[in-house]
């Protein structure tokens, strides 16, 4: 829960079998349906086994090398068809889902349900908000002897269906009373614009993300109930919101990544106009875009995200090639997170991002113009930056050049590091530049993530 950036778990699975060779015949109907390496049978040998047991006989290496692969969501095999082993000793976080074709009792029961309903999140924010289970057998309608001792270890390890509904109906209500009424009445554009401005502050804007993530971790589980149908408009509306929020607020947070499986397939699927995550979009920055914004008469604080994301758009994608952009797109974190915590007002917050589109533009025609390479010209476009009048920065700029041309592997080689270092002291201080240390510092630093 603690990470936003959030994707399902990949669906493994046990399917439980009565005996070895139910496991077996499992596994034969199985292959009618899946690819056969999508399923695997672990059972223990025996020294007299018929042959339809013998054949899914696997050898120690074998069964270590399955379960390591099991631990491994990208990996196959999905499916491993079980009776007895693997269902206490085997610790495998990724399982989400067990499918119980055997009575089963007491320990052995509370253990093996307990395993597969543990949350779980790995490291790339992968996310498992906890299991299910299919009882096939009937186990569950009769619980209370199937754990026949009297245990605190039962409450919260199962949680039948119904539980599970109550809880997302509960949401749902608070969702509709809180929440969709921000939206309600108002086009896309204008939605968007009130859910925003209500959303700036941090606080409300993790306590609904705290809301939302609890309720699609139950949609997750739910999914594809009936029981579902009356509520999927209005929760379509909350991933949206969710959607629009994670998309104006956390920058570089992809979104595919994000919603887990089932709801990102829902948002996906819902493309008509009326989507208010669609309200900020990513701009091509030209000399056109701001002219290109303005025509779409979107209210300003749906442009100010607009222009938020598509500058932090156009550095990701061309500050490698063109290092001076690294600073534009700090002072846009700057003026994004200014305006966040409301240090400076919409009107200004607009200007200000709107002078950076200029200035990207700018740049670009002065570079295009300028005759010396990227390296040399992101030195004096530095150095203007930073007061350095424009004939002295073209001058050193020039003159950082030939340097930079004759020390090639500087960013690997110390010797040439320091050369290069060195002139740049020379030409700053022969110009009476202020602050010489850290604008050195300050250039090589970007220069260092030139990549032609």
């Amino acid at each position: 829960m603690s990470n936003p950036q959030r994707r399902s778990i990949s669906a493994q699975a046990f399917l439980v079998g009565v005996d070895r060779e139910a496991c077996c015949q499992l596994e034969e109907v199985l292959d009618q349906y899946l690819p056969p390496e999508y399923s695997q049978v672990v059972i223990s040998p025996a020294h007299n086994d018929p042959p339809e047991i013998a054949r899914y006989r696997l050898a120690e290496e074998e069964e270590k090398r399955l379960r390591k692969a099991f631990l491994k969501p990208q990996e196959l095999p999905k499916i491993l068809i079980v009776t007895e082993k693997l269902l206490t000793g085997y610790d495998a976080p990724v399982l989400y889902c067990m499918y119980l074709d055997k009575p089963m009792r007491d320990h052995v029961l509370l253990q093996a349900i307990a395993r597969v309903n543990r949350p779980y999140e790995d490291e790339n924010g992968k996310h498992k908000p906890g299991g299910f289970v299919l009882d096939f057998v009937g186990i569950f309608e009769k619980l209370e002897k199937a754990l026949a001792f009297d245990s605190q270890d039962v409450l919260g390890v199962i949680e039948r269906v119904d539980v599970l509904k109550m809880r997302f109906a509960e949401q749902m209500k608070r969702g509709r009373t809180v929440y969709l009424p921000l939206l309600a009445g108002k086009p896309a554009d204008k939605a968007a614009d009130a859910a925003l401005q209500a959303f700036i502050d941090e606080k409300k804007r993790q306590e609904f993300y705290q809301f939302f993530r609890e309720l699609e971790d139950l949609y997750e589980i739910l999914s594809p109930d009936p029981f579902l149908r009356e509520c999927m408009d209005d929760y379509q509306r909350l991933a949206d919101l969710y959607a629009l929020l994670r998309n104006a607020f956390d920058v570089g947070a992809p979104l595919n990544r994000d919603l887990a499986r089932k709801t990102a397939a829902l948002v996906q699927q819902h493309t008509q106009g009326g989507a208010i995550r669609e309200s900020v979009a990513v701009y091509e920055i030209t000399p056109q875009t701001l002219e290109q914004i303005a025509q779409r008469n979107q209210p300003e604080t749906v442009t100010i995200f607009n222009l938020i994301k598509s500058i932090a758009k156009k550095v990701e994608q061309d500050a490698e090639r063109a290092p001076y952009l690294i600073s534009i797109g700090e002072r846009a974190e700057q003026i994004a997170e200014a305006f966040k915590q409301r240090q400076i007002c919409t009107q200004e917050a607009l200007q200000q991002l709107e002078a950076l589109i200029h200035q990207i533009n700018q740049a670009q025609q002065q570079q295009a113009e300028s005759g010396i390479s990227m390296e040399a010209f992101t030195v004096g476009w530095l150095l203007q930056q930073a007061n350095v009048g424009e004939e002295d920065s073209h001058c050193i700029a020039k003159a950082m050049e030939m340097t930079l041309k004759n020390n090639p592997h500087w960013r690997t080689h110390e010797a040439q590091e320091r050369k290069v270092r060195r002139a740049l002291y020379e030409q700053l201080g022969t110009a009476g530049v202020q602050n010489v240390p850290v604008l050195v510092d300050q250039i090589i630093s970007m220069l260092r993530r030139y990549r032609p």
